[in-house]
């Protein structure tokens, strides 16, 4: 389309593709056997929804933003007419050739398309009524209202034969500021089953014998609903709003997969009997999506089936598959600094990309037993295993002691019971989440650094006391002997009044921590001071060529001519060079020059002047031969 596809359906026999778009209004048809463009029409006005009512494209009816309903056949439009009201959708009843049309009124306008006249439009409650769709099986059609419900309609009696209240079924916390949701989208499958969109984004499935939703689903965004399709070999339903399209299970409500193109999505088709979606979008192209998992190709294009499968078969490695990401500080331990800026390594957020063959041999060569040390860990880990499996006394963990004791002392103090009033919080011991926390020597709490030093004085204070009890579990380890603890809930004196020193000392060791913090800085600083003085700069010298030494005072002069001469000559001029130039005048004499990438049309241009020039040259001949003579006059 020339901007924007609002519409797009496929024909009965699966050969034709239709879409409406703008702008200009417009329908265009696409023959999927010739894999071409059949035929394009403009219209008067926009379209706001159209449907082929026979299995070609010989028969189109247009709904139109003004009122006005269209009947095309082949050769073009065929019939016009107009609805009292303005029409939001509608819908085909085969066995009476008739229309229902719905939109800004409460009344659904019938038009017979056998006799060529209005019926007696049906009468419902709602105020405006926005969607509308007939069974094909048993021929019950229903309409969505603006206040959330769904009428149902029997077309032989003319008669309403059931209300469906779905707003109560989706209430949102946003429904008091934006008010009830209306229904934006319809679809029926089968005899009974109906699903319902609504404009706060969820999608009800209804067994037409109960009020209530079989499953609820909400999309997140707060859009509304625009489609709903029905993809019965894998029981799936395939709902859009204007940024996401899932596919669900109706049954249990699972994500199946769920796409989100760049630009708002205005209508979704499924082509029948395969994997293949067509979407209507605000972007001139439609997009097209094949998910094999769905169902077969089309026969028109059944070569995505052999490119799937040698993609499978072939599967392609990624840009970053064979690097391995690094830091600035892991170049530094490898003693790779150098190589900052060099093709070697690739820029990436923090850090960078390196080959992972080019780091595994550095790392070989500055931990040459690294290998050996991480076979006897992994051997260790195994035989730990092992002994795991064993009955053996509570113990703690290698990883993280005093932090294990910590939470242990913690869940001793909640089962007291002077403590049952509070809550039970969750031991991070027992969670296997936390699990690699107290296994992996690389979480292991740094107590030298600076963070830990400053923020948690007081925490190191009463960590002296749990390096005790540390000190006396591990001798009972070593020894294998069971003593008898003390009492719990029951703090000694000493305890008492190692508390109440803490509590009046904590600020002298704050105090103690940023003394030790400045005078380690200022020995840093020191030592770097050393470093940069013992470092000397050796001097640059440069050569300058033969013939250059009044280069600049050369390109002076050019400069004067052309600053004479037209932006748009300097342009043309600096084009046919394929040089750009940029030159610093305020500090020194500097220039910069840029080669222009020329384009391919650009390239084919010259090398045609320059074969014109050369068959010039080679046809040309001398006027030597040739000489005016004066005084001589003609018979006239």
């Amino acid at each position: 389309m020339p901007t924007v596809s609002t519409k797009i359906k496929v024909s009965k026999d699966g050969q034709y593709i239709m879409a409406a778009g703008t702008y200009k209004p417009r329908i265009r048809c696409f023959d999927t056997y010739q894999l071409s463009l059949k035929f394009e029409r403009c219209l008067d006005s926009e379209v706001v929804t159209f449907d082929i009512l026979s299995d070609d494209y010989s028969k189109i009816v247009f709904l139109q933003c003004d009122r006005y309903v269209e009947f095309h056949s082949q050769h073009g439009r065929y019939y016009r007419t107009r609805i009292p009201k303005f029409g939001r959708d509608f819908s085909y009843h085969y066995p009476s050739c008739d229309l229902y049309f719905v939109g800004a009124s409460s009344e659904v306008y019938r038009l017979n398309l056998e006799q060529g006249r209005y019926l007696n439009s049906l009468q419902t409650d709602a105020s405006e009524n926005n969607v509308c769709d007939i069974n094909p099986i048993h021929g019950l059609f229903a309409t969505g209202a603006a206040e959330g419900k769904v009428e149902c309609w029997d077309p032989r009696t003319r008669n309403r034969v059931g209300v469906l209240d779905c707003a109560l079924s989706s209430v949102t916390v946003d429904t008091e500021i934006d008010g009830l949701p209306s229904i934006s989208a319809l679809k029926f499958n089968g005899a009974l089953n109906m699903a319902v969109g609504t404009s706060t984004g969820q999608v009800l499935l209804y067994d037409l014998r109960s009020n209530n939703p079989l499953i609820v689903k909400d999309h997140q965004y707060g859009l509304p609903i625009k489609s709903i399709e029905f993809q019965d070999p894998l029981d799936l339903i395939i709902s859009a709003d204007s940024r996401i399209i899932k596919m669900w299970n109706k049954d249990t409500g699972k994500i199946f997969t769920s796409m989100e193109p760049e630009h708002d999505i205005n209508d979704v088709c499924l082509y029948p009997n395969s994997g293949m979606l067509l979407t209507a979008n605000e972007d001139p192209k439609m997009n097209i999506y094949y998910i094999p998992v769905l169902g077969p190709a089309p026969k028109w294009c059944s070569f995505l089936d052999n490119l799937t499968e040698e993609l499978e078969e072939n599967p392609e490695s990624t840009v970053y598959d064979d690097y391995k990401f690094v830091t600035r500080k892991d170049l530094e331990n490898l003693g790779l600094a150098h190589l900052i800026g060099s093709p070697l390594l690739r820029a990436y957020m923090h850090g960078f990309f390196m080959d992972i063959r080019l780091y595994h041999k550095v790392k070989m060569m500055v931990n040459p037993f690294a290998y050996e040390e991480y076979r006897k860990e992994k051997i260790r880990q195994k035989i730990e295993e092992t002994r795991a499996q064993r009955v053996q006394l509570k113990k703690l963990p290698k990883v993280n002691k005093e932090l294990a004791l910590k939470l242990i002392e913690e869940e001793e103090e909640q089962q007291l019971p002077r403590k049952k009033k509070q809550k039970n919080l969750p031991n991070i011991l027992t969670d296997d989440r936390f699990k690699v926390m107290f296994e992996n020597p690389d979480f292991q709490v740094d107590e030298k650094s600076e963070e830990f030093r400053l923020l948690n004085p007081l925490v190191s204070k009463i960590s002296e006391k749990r390096k005790k009890k540390l000190k006396i579990l591990e001798q009972q380890e070593a020894q294998e002997q069971e003593e008898e603890e003390e009492p719990e809930g029951k703090p000694s004196d000493a305890e008492s009044s190692e508390t109440s020193d803490d509590e009046k000392g904590w600020v002298e060791e704050v105090r103690k921590q940023r003394k030790l913090l400045r005078q380690e800085e200022k020995v840093k600083r020191q030592e770097r001071f050393k470093e940069d003085q013992q470092t000397t700069l050796k001097p640059q010298f440069f050569e300058i060529k033969a013939g250059e030494e009044f280069r600049s005072f050369k390109d002076s002069a050019k400069k004067q001519k052309l600053m004479k001469k037209t932006l748009g000559d300097r342009l043309k001029l600096e084009e046919k060079l394929g040089i750009l130039s940029v030159s610093d005048t305020t500090v020194g004499s500097k220039q910069m020059t840029f080669k222009l990438k020329k384009s391919g049309q650009q390239k084919k241009q010259q090398e045609a002047e320059k074969q014109h020039h050369l068959e010039r040259k080679q046809l040309r001949r001398s006027a030597g031969h040739l000489k005016s003579k004066r005084g001589r006059r003609g018979p006239f």
